[in-house]
């Protein structure tokens, strides 16, 4: 409680507002609580405003998270030509055909990684080959 009464000493109010300051500082919780719902009403702001502005570096920070360099591909359904999605598999990951195989059977049923940490550049030609293929691909 120390620390807040010396802020309120190190504030320093301009003559123009003193007299306005000295009434706010003499009226109860409630008495604010009501002043502030009037201005809020007479000048048509919010008094929550200023989270608005502490959320907009979170959006900030979204966006740039939007733009990010290492990507997982994802296979979520295979279409109609199984072994052209294989053979792009086992280009994409170096897997052997059993393996290949089953992570395509796999992608049958539920969406299956196929690479993570790919580079922007190689996921979006992984999906084009996949889309080529037949298959339905996402990058996360």
């Amino acid at each position: 409680m120390a620390t807040e009464e010396t802020k309120e000493e190190t504030v320093e109010v301009p003559a123009k507002f003193k007299s306005l300051v000295e009434s706010v500082e003499k009226l109860s919780v409630l008495e604010l609580s009501e002043l502030v719902k009037v201005l809020e009403k007479k000048f048509g702001v919010s008094a929550a405003a200023p989270m608005a502005v502490t959320q907009a570096p979170a959006a900030e920070a979204e966006e740039e998270a939007e733009e990010k360099t290492s990507f997982t591909v994802q296979l979520n359904s295979i279409g109609d030509k199984k072994i052209e999605v294989i053979k792009t598999v086992r280009d994409a990951t170096e897997k052997g055909l059993k393996e290949a195989k089953d992570l395509v059977d796999a992608a049958a049923t539920e969406p299956q990684v196929v690479k993570e940490g790919v580079g922007k550049e190689e996921a979006e030609e992984l999906k084009k080959k996949f889309e080529a293929a037949g298959a339905s691909v996402e990058l996360k």
